[in-house]
This record gives C-alpha cells, sequence and structure tokens, in this order.
C-alpha cells in the first residue's frame, strides 16, 4: 500500500492511497448492498439518502475504530469539519465548520457551531471537551442550521445520538484499554429491564493517560496529562402504546493538565518537545464539570401525529489554567491565564410532528425557550508585559423561538419533486456585568489597580427562512437545491478597548447559504455517493479589529466584516467486494473576506484571513474482514486523514502564522466472536493512531511572542471488550 506523508507534494499524491484501496476489490466475492444510514437530522427518522442536508455520520464503529469520545477526538476526520483545543484551555474545544466557528471562549458570546446531546443543546464552549457516554452515533450537519434546532447557528450542528434503553432485555460491556503513556480506559455499561414497560440503562467511564511533555518543575508531573470520568444514567418508561418518557443523566469530569506551549519565531516552530525546562513555576491541573438532566416525552396523537417534549438542565462549574512559555526558559516568565466558569442553563423545547393528505404533506411546527445565567472570572498574570489584570462578567441571557417546516410531494411528477420550506423566527434577550481590573507592575513596585464597570443590555431578533427543492432522478437518485439563512445573537466584549464598547456590544451576524446536492447510490446499492457543493454570503460577521491605535492589547467586536466562501463535500462509500468497505471523503473550502473595516472607519480587509478554513481536506478508510478462523473473525481498519494548511490567526498584521498541511494514519485489528465463551461476546483489537508520528502543531500564533502546541505522537494499545 502506498504510503502518504504530508508535505509539498501532499496533494498530487492523495489519488494513489484511493487506488491502492481499490486495488483490493481483486479479492473476495461480490459485495452485498451497503447497510442503510439512519438519522434524525430533521427530528424525524429517516434514511441519510432522503436527508437534503450536506450530513457526515460517525456510527457506532467508526467511533470505536477511530476511538472518538468527544468532539475534540473527530479532529481531522471529518472534511470540512474541523476541531482544535483553545490556547486557554484544553478542554475548551474550538469548532470550526465550513470555516465558520469561534476562535474566542468568551462566556458573553455564543458559538457559531452549536452542539447538542440528543436534542438538548449544549450553551457554552468551556466544558465541550467532555466525554459523552453511551455514544451510538454523531451527527454533523454542515451549513447554517436552526430552523429545526434549539439555537440557531451560522456554522452548522453537532448533534451526540446515545443509545436508548431497550426493553425486556438484560445487557453488559465491559471494555478495557491499555496503551502507550501509561493509558489505561475503562468503560462499563449495564441495561436492566425492571419491569416489561421499564428499563434502566447505566454507563460508567474513566480514562487516564500521561502527557508527551515531561514537566521538569512544580506541579503536574506532565503537561496534557488525562484523567477524566464520565458517568450516564438513563431511563426508558413506556407509560402505554402512545406515550414513551426518558429521563437521562450525565456528568463528565476532567482534570486534564495544561497543553504545553513551546516558543515559535515568525510562525516557525521548533521541533516537538518531550520535556520542559527546570525551574518553572507550578503546574495545576484543570477542573471542569459538566452535567444535564433530560426529559424527553414522545406521545402519539394518532397514527400520523406526534407531540414531542425535550426538557433540558445543564450545569458547568470549569477552572482552566494556562501557563504560557514558562517551561521553555524564557525570561519574564510565568505568563499565565486561570479563568473560572460556572453556568446553569434551561431550555424547554416542543414539537408537533405530522403527516397528511396521504402522507404526501409532512410537517413539524415547534416552539423554544432557553435561560442562562453564569459568571466568568479571568485572572491573567504577565509581568514580561508589566500587567496584571482580573476581569469579571456576569450574564443573564433568554432566547425564545417559534419555527415550522413542511415538505410538500404534489401528485404529478409520478411523485418524484419534494418542495420543503420553513421559517423561524428568534428573539434573544441578553445581558451582561464586566468589572475589569488592571495593576501596572513598575520594577519593584506594584502601582495601585484601575478599576473600570460597566453594563450592557441589548435585545435581539430575527427571521430566517429556508427553502428546498428535491426531485428524484430513480430510486435511489435524488438532487436538491437549498437556500438557508442563518442567525448568531449579538453579545458583549469583555475585552473591550472602552467601557462604552462593552456596553455598546456588538450585532447580530447572518449567513445565507445556496446549495446544490446529489444522493445517489449506484451498483445495486453497492456504491453510496453524497455530494453538495455551496456558496455562503457572509454579513455583519463579528470581527475583532483594533480601535485604540495607541493601545493594541485591547481589541473590539464590531460588525466590520463581508465574505463570501465557497466549497464542496463529496462523502463516497462503496461495498467493493463481501469483504472489504471502502470509504473515501473530500472537502474543498474557498473562503475570503471581501470587506473589513476597523473602528475608526479603515479598510483593513487584507489584514485578516479565514482561520481553520483548509482549502482542501481529505479522508480515506478501509474495513477488510480478512477471515472466519477457529479462534474468531479477524478485521482490519485503515484510516488517513489528512488537512491542508491553514490560517490560526484571522489578523496577519503581526505575520502569517499558519498550521502546515499534515497527516495521520490509524490502524486497528481486531479478533471478533472469540468462541469458547457460555455467553456473550468477546473480541480483541491492536490498535495505533498516528502510525507514521507525525509531528503536526494545532496552535502556532503570536500568544507572548509566539507559542506552538502539538498533537499526540504515536500512540497505540489494546483493547479487551466482553459484552452480550
Amino acid at each position: 500500500m502506498t504510503t502518504i506523508k504530508a508535505g509539498s507534494n501532499s496533494r498530487k499524491r492523495l489519488p494513489l492511497a484511493v487506488l491502492s484501496l481499490s486495488a483490493l476489490a481483486s479479492h473476495g466475492t461480490l459485495a452485498q448492498s451497503l447497510e442503510e444510514v439512519v438519522v434524525t437530522a430533521q427530528k424525524r427518522t429517516e434514511s441519510l439518502q432522503d436527508t437534503p442536508i450536506s450530513l457526515a455520520v460517525l456510527g457506532t464503529d467508526e467511533l470505536e475504530n477511530l476511538s472518538i469520545g468527544d468532539i475534540d477526538d473527530i479532529g481531522i476526520n471529518i472534511p470540512n469539519f474541523l476541531t482544535t483545543p483553545h490556547p486557554n484551555s484544553a478542554t475548551t474545544p474550538r469548532i470550526f465548520i465550513r470555516g465558520v466557528g469561534n476562535f474566542d471562549d468568551q462566556i458573553t458570546q455564543d458559538p457559531s457551531v452549536a452542539v447538542y446531546i440528543d436534542g438538548g443543546y449544549v450553551g457554552r464552549n468551556q466544558g465541550m471537551g467532555m466525554e459523552v457516554a453511551d455514544i451510538e452515533r454523531i451527527e454533523v450537519l454542515r451549513g447554517p442550521q436552526g430552523i429545526l434546532y434549539g439555537r440557531n447557528a451560522t456554522g452548522g450542528a453537532v448533534n451526540f445520538i446515545t443509545v436508548t434503553p431497550e426493553l425486556e432485555e438484560w445487557g453488559f460491556s465491559q471494555q478495557f484499554t491499555v496503551g502507550k503513556r501509561d493509558q489505561f480506559r475503562s468503560r462499563t455499561m449495564v441495561n436492566v429491564p425492571v419491569t416489561d414497560n421499564l428499563s434502566v440503562r447505566g454507563y460508567y467511564l474513566h480514562s487516564q493517560q500521561d502527557g508527551f511533555v515531561e514537566n521538569l518543575g512544580l506541579g503536574a508531573d506532565n503537561y496534557g496529562d488525562e484523567d477524566r470520568s464520565a458517568q450516564r444514567l438513563d431511563v426508558l418508561w413506556r407509560a402505554s402504546s402512545a406515550v414513551d418518557v426518558r429521563y437521562s443523566y450525565d456528568r463528565s469530569h476532567i482534570e486534564d493538565s495544561p497543553d504545553f506551549l513551546a516558543p515559535t519565531t515568525l510562525g516557525v516552530p521548533s521541533d516537538r518537545p518531550d520535556q520542559s525546562q527546570a525551574g518553572v513555576q507550578f503546574i495545576k491541573n484543570n477542573d471542569a464539570t459538566t452535567s444535564g438532566h433530560q426529559v424527553t416525552v414522545s406521545w402519539a396523537l394518532a397514527d400520523t401525529l406526534t407531540l414531542r417534549s425535550i426538557t433540558s438542565y445543564r450545569d458547568l462549574d470549569s477552572e482552566v489554567f494556562q501557563d504560557y512559555l514558562s517551561g521553555t526558559g524564557r525570561p519574564n516568565t510565568p505568563f499565565n491565564v486561570d479563568a473560572t466558569v460556572d453556568q446553569d442553563q434551561f431550555s424547554q423545547e416542543f414539537h408537533l410532528l405530522g403527516e397528511a393528505l396521504g402522507n404526501r404533506l409532512s410537517y413539524t411546527l415547534g416552539a423554544y425557550y432557553f435561560t442562562e445565567d453564569g459568571e466568568g472570572e479571568t485572572f491573567n498574570n504577565l509581568p514580561g508585559f508589566g500587567v496584571a489584570q482580573y476581569s469579571k462578567a456576569d450574564i443573564d441571557n433568554k432566547a425564545t423561538a417559534a419555527f415550522g417546516q413542511a415538505t410538500f410531494t404534489p401528485q404529478s411528477l409520478d411523485q418524484r419533486l419534494h418542495i420543503t420550506a420553513g421559517i423561524r423566527w428568534s428573539k434573544d434577550q441578553r445581558e451582561a456585568d464586566l468589572i475589569r481590573n488592571t495593576q501596572l507592575l513598575a520594577t519593584g513596585t506594584v502601582l495601585p489597580p484601575s478599576e473600570e464597570a460597566g453594563h450592557g443590555d441589548e435585545d435581539f431578533s430575527n427571521v430566517s427562512p429556508t427553502l428546498t427543492v428535491a426531485y428524484d432522478l430513480g430510486d435511489d437518485t435524488s438532487v436538491y437545491a437549498k437556500i438557508a439563512e442563518g442567525y448568531k445573537t449579538g453579545g458583549f466584549n469583555m475585552r473591550a478597548s472602552t467601557v462604552r464598547f462593552f456596553e455598546d456590544g456588538f450585532d447580530e451576524e447572518v449567513l445565507v447559504s445556496y446549495e446544490l446536492g446529489l444522493k445517489a447510490q449506484w451498483w445495486n446499492n453497492r456504491v453510496r455517493t453524497n455530494l453538495a457543493v455551496f456558496q455562503a454570503d457572509y454579513d455583519d460577521i463579528q470581527i475583532n479589529t483594533q480601535t485604540d491605535l495607541n493601545d493594541p492589547s485591547k481589541s473590539d467586536i464590531l460588525n466590520a466584516g463581508e465574505a463570501e466562501i465557497q466549497g464542496l463535500e463529496l462523502d463516497v462509500t462503496a461495498a467493493l467486494t463481501s469483504d472489504i468497505t471502502l470509504g473515501v471523503n473530500y472537502g474543498y473550502l474557498n473562503a475570503r473576506y471581501n470587506s473589513i473595516e476597523d473602528g475608526v472607519g479603515r479598510d483593513v480587509t487584507h489584514d485578516f484571513e479565514f482561520i481553520n478554513a483548509p482549502q482542501h481536506s481529505f479522508r480515506a478508510n478501509v474495513t477488510y474482514d480478512i477471515a472466519q478462523t477457529a479462534i474468531g473473525t479477524l478485521i482490519a481498519y485503515l484510516n488517513y486523514s489528512w488537512v491542508d494548511d491553514h490560517f490560526i490567526t484571522s489578523s496577519t498584521v503581526n505575520g502569517d502564522y499558519i498550521i502546515e498541511a499534515y497527516g495521520l494514519t490509524d490502524a486497528r485489528l481486531t479478533l471478533a466472536d472469540i468462541p469458547g465463551l457460555p455467553a456473550g461476546n468477546l473480541r480483541v483489537a491492536l490498535w495505533g493512531k498516528n502510525l507514521a508520528d507525525e509531528e503536526y502543531a494545532y496552535i502556532n500564533g503570536p500568544l507572548f511572542g509566539g507559542a506552538t502546541a502539538w498533537g499526540e505522537p504515536r500512540t497505540y494499545g489494546i483493547d479487551l471488550t466482553y459484552e452480550f
């Protein structure tokens, strides 16, 4: 098999990987049809091929093959989707879809990509690095969402769908993982049928692993140590033949140590380090706990009419610590950020799903209410800059929405035409208080602090429509054209240059997406091809710009940007033989700003680039059922993901800080259905991640003179799983 290495020739060599994988088709017998992929992206259970959305799905097998347990683990495994930890906190992921996402992690600013657990919205980026226990699949909706989802979003949506408790069935599974750098992971699940109509499912996870940069100073043994746990309790009650009630409680606790930030000069990183220098400051672990209760009630009012209620409460208690460059021996260290967030939220959502006109009309009507309050405190200790800063923000936000979507299939044209129209009305009420305290540090002297206080109170409203026209070219092929608008509410900026700019806040931003798509299955349903081509017009973009020309340490968020984003997504799955399945996914992005003005009216368009928007991204994987032997079924899995160069800072005034193109190779060899057990199923898997030991960065920017955070080196291990 051809080995692919990231570098200047990577793009030319990518097709060789596809040809090499396809060559495996010479083995085995003629393939069976691909299994149907079932999704709930439109709040209904339907086939992926019947859903006119650019939608990526990671199912149970892929989640296990790729060792995905949280949103950060997805990484570069979905084209035009990118997750990286935030520079201030490894527990706060930055999520970008089609080049749209949040670079900042302020509690006063909403994310551009909405995250859900079983349809319940997770409001804050902080703590989203959580482990989600008992995942059945992850659905990633690319492009603006909001018509059918709790919160509107300009970038897209990510929905974690967990496993539903099984009625009248006992179930148990236990998985142990051991791996490099003292990795240990334990996952336990128990499903208990209490009565014929009541079942309880419990799940517990514990995960730990040493970081790959040894700390020669005080505190944590290593930078990047992982120490996590997650629990989930799920109860399903079938109250009657028409009513299902599901209650769930989930909790995730993260005590990872901070990542190591190595020095870089003008965007040129050093080699990946394996230890810090001695004599550094005390390094302490992060401490982030997120939990939630959710009640989902589904009531079949009639054969063609269902009422659904989703009631959700979530709580976040997070303290994160990031040490900047103190382990590098640089002068004027330490630099560090110590930040806490305490937030809770409540949401209530209703759906009315119905069908009429002999099932030629299907519709969803909904209403949504959301409220949150929280407090965020940040301590910045910057002696190298002669300053120590403290800021505190309190938020009190409310959101209400009403929405509806209907799909009509005319009797004419053999019922091949499907017209879908939707609309959403949203209102956001946002309130925030800020206290900011700055101490100037002179030589041997701490000058009296200067304190600022401000209050912001703003309301925003929006009406977002969507229109989709789909046509079935045949039983297994359809095309669609879609126009959708996404809206992201305004907010407030804790790092504003003045209290007035904080109090004035910033307004909403709007993205309108135009998309053409193809959904097809070929070769007697042995090949599945999904293609989406899109253009997005992005207006009133919330941009960090410099307003005070005499103080570059502060920035203001202004609705100062206009941009165009063009691209495509191609997802192909092929059952080449009865034993070999190939997947190929490709994403293309061309994201550019058309106009940006700073706070004093200057045209600074040339100083900005889209961040985390690689022009090309690619993934190929193959699953090969090698043989059924006397000791079990042997299955091989190989995955290669590659991402192009991409900017990591939006402003290029201080240099073009770029993450160089890189590719990651993962593999898994599983022996399943091991015989000799009185009951249940036993399997053993050997796995490896980043097998080529690629040195790649996920941070490379002008943080305090330049810093680089490196991705995971090669890791490997073994899984042992028993289940019945």
